[in-house]
């Protein structure tokens, strides 16, 4: 799936031309403005319209501080391998074994903590192990063989679950230790008191926005610096407000039901460090500079065969830390765990901006892409509706989303 297609020249006369303030004060054409903020928060929109739709359409009943708690404990592994899979896409790749991984990866803890005893963190080290192992296999195949990574992951699907099978010898293993259970199961409450409520989820929920503020800020500061298009100051403002409100919302919400998951706690410094690691480090401008023009990378002396071993490295990585996270909220390890998820983490890429033919997305857009995946099928189950016809609307918003990028490029190119 690597794009190997030369990079458009870019456009020396207008944007010599052009002061950089017209890339971000309004004077730009209209509709290129609007189609180019639509692009950027467009997702943003997006969820708190479905959010607030599933709150009608349930009464309420999906927005109760014990859903909430619900949707974090039941998604959180998803929500890990979203991140993973949105740097294997943004390089051109794919990877279809994330979900016989995650399974292999929790046999192999379940067989060493349930069946022969060892501590819980044994378990914990070994999955994490089995899935870097998996992922330099694969990385192997990709970066120094020259395989498409869709036909090695491919091959991967069938023969990790194969051998989780004989792993758990087709038996289903339980239950872990408690200290096990924690893991995806466990809350931090109680830590700053409160009536009625944690103080201390509340705390964690308000340095999130204030970092997450600061953040886009710098952000978009140093896009304004480099002469790079941003949106609008008004309605960045009222991205970052907006994205505030729920995050608070959010926070408050948990700190009236268990209090803070330790799941959260986990996910949360896996976004923040690869946020860092796509945005800040020479290793995320390469897997950029790879999935955007592979040529270019070539000549400009990235490493690409160490760049793409790293990156399917890294995503068996985070398949171990789902497994282990999914292992722990489903107490127990079974042939059949994992099953389709490989295609919800690549719904939540693309839902979340990232581009078919690679070097676009980012981490914060495949976590705001795999919360919505989540809300949608969490609201649709607590609305009744069947699994066949759940499958048939994910099935169209994950068409549009991909339909929509489309759209935008192809605008793009003619506004040329």
């Amino acid at each position: 799936m690597t794009s190997t297609r030369p990079a458009p020249e870019p456009d020396t006369a207008s944007s010599a031309s052009a002061p950089a303030a017209a890339l971000h004060t309004g004077t730009s054409d209209p509709r290129t403005l609007i189609m180019r903020n639509l692009r950027q928060s467009g997702i943003y929109v997006a969820f708190i319209v479905i959010v607030a739709l599933f709150a009608i359409l349930t009464d309420g009943v999906s927005l109760s501080p014990g859903n909430i708690t619900n949707i974090v404990l039941q998604y959180s592994y998803i929500l890990v391998l979203a991140i993973g899979m949105v740097i294997v896409i943004i390089a051109g790749h794919i990877d279809l074994s994330v979900g016989s991984v995650v399974a292999l990866t929790g046999a192999v803890s379940a067989v060493l903590v349930i069946q022969q005893g060892q501590p819980w963190w044994v378990g914990v080290l070994a999955a994490l192990a089995v899935g870097v192992a998996v992922g330099a296999w694969h990385g192997f195949w990709v970066a120094y063989v020259g395989m498409p990574a869709f036909i090695v992951t491919l091959a991967g699907m069938l023969l990790f679950r194969g051998l989780t099978l004989q792993v758990l010898d087709n038996i289903s293993l339980s239950p872990f230790p408690a200290e096990y259970q924690r893991v995806a199961n466990g809350f931090l409450n109680g830590l700053l008191g409160g009536q009625g409520f944690d103080a201390f989820t509340l705390l964690i929920a308000a340095l999130a926005v204030a970092g997450y503020a600061v953040s886009e800020f710098r952000t978009r500061v140093a896009r304004i610096r480099y002469q790079q298009p941003v949106e609008s100051f008004p309605l960045f403002v009222a991205r970052v407000v907006l994205v505030g409100a729920v995050i608070m919302f959010f926070g408050w919400q948990l700190a009236h039901a268990r209090g803070l998951p330790i799941v959260l706690i986990i996910l949360a410094a896996l976004v923040i460090g690869y946020g860092l690691v796509t945005r800040r480090t020479v290793f995320g401008r390469q897997v950029y500079a790879i999935g955007g023009n592979l040529s270019a990378a070539m000549l400009s002396g990235v490493k690409v065969r160490t760049v793409n071993f790293w990156i399917f490295v890294n995503m068996g990585f985070l398949t171990g830390v789902a497994g282990v996270i999914y292992s722990s909220r489903a107490n127990g390890a079974q042939p059949a765990a994992g099953n389709m998820f490989e295609l919800d983490a690549i719904a939540a890429a693309f839902i979340g901006g990232a581009a078919v033919s690679g070097g676009v997305g980012t981490v914060v857009g495949a976590m705001v892409g795999g919360l919505i995946m989540a809300v949608m099928s969490n609201g649709m189950q607590l609305m009744g509706v069947d699994q066949s016809t759940q499958s048939v609307i994910k099935g169209l918003v994950l068409l549009l989303a991909v339909a929509f990028d489309i759209y935008n490029k192809r605008r793009a190119g003619t506004s040329r």
